[in-house]
């Protein structure tokens, strides 16, 4: 089956992806963002987590946390508007980084509030335009989606799939974390405490997340 890049072709009996030639060994990285207004909390903890297991899937793997806390991200600017005189725009600055070939897969992580993502994470996604309009600059990376809900069933997986339907719209690979639990994502539970990592549960799925996504890169890659 031919496609743009790498030809690709399906197992159904095996389930397994055979990506084209291999290519020749180099580095590949994948970047988490922490679309959490409190800088260093919760959802960046989360995302270290995935980011460690992606990092110990293969030697050639690169990991990278961005935090969007303090940043300066308006929504709005999608729209076509022209940014207020002197308004400061931090967005600019990703765009090298998240379309830079080396970067195979990008990991979202969010709170939860009110059953779906943060302002800031829907103004990061929508500001993501920009890419569409730069021939789809984030096309066949791979993405996954952390969510860190105040309770177990805190509305987790309805944000997950909010955050996956605006990463479809960028011709991305969405995966959810891989076996054993092999759901449609990552699914924290911040207990109010600070230290995240007592949901056991939760760092599991933040594990196989980030293992899910690295293997999956490197698939698509031809290096695995």
């Amino acid at each position: 089956m031919a496609a743009a890049g790498a030809a690709v072709a399906i197992d159904a009996a095996a389930g397994t992806v055979y990506a084209g030639p291999r290519q020749k060994a180099g580095k590949l990285r994948i970047i988490g963002i922490a679309c959490s207004p409190r800088k260093g909390k919760t959802t960046a903890a989360s995302l270290q987590v995935c980011l460690q297991a992606a990092a110990k899937v293969d030697r050639r793997i690169e990991v990278e946390l961005i935090e969007l806390a303090g940043m300066k991200i308006d929504g709005s600017l999608a729209a076509g508007l022209p940014p207020a005189p002197g308004q400061k725009d931090d967005f600019q600055k990703l765009v090298p980084k998240l379309s830079d070939p080396k970067v195979k897969g990008i990991i979202i992580g969010t709170p939860v509030y009110f059953a779906n993502m943060t302002s800031l994470c829907k103004a990061f996604l929508d500001r993501c335009i920009a890419f569409r309009k730069n021939n789809f600059a984030l096309s066949n990376k791979v993405a996954g989606v952390l969510a860190v809900g105040s309770a177990r069933n805190g509305g987790q997986e309805l944000t997950i799939q909010s955050v996956q339907a605006a990463l479809l719209c960028q011709e991305m690979i969405i995966v959810g974390d891989a076996r054993p639990s092999a759901h449609i994502g990552a699914t924290v539970w911040n207990d109010g405490k600070e230290d995240v990592t007592r949901d056991q549960f939760g760092m599991t799925t933040a594990g196989n997340l980030g293992r899910r996504v690295a293997e999956t890169a490197l698939c698509l890659a031809g290096l695995a």
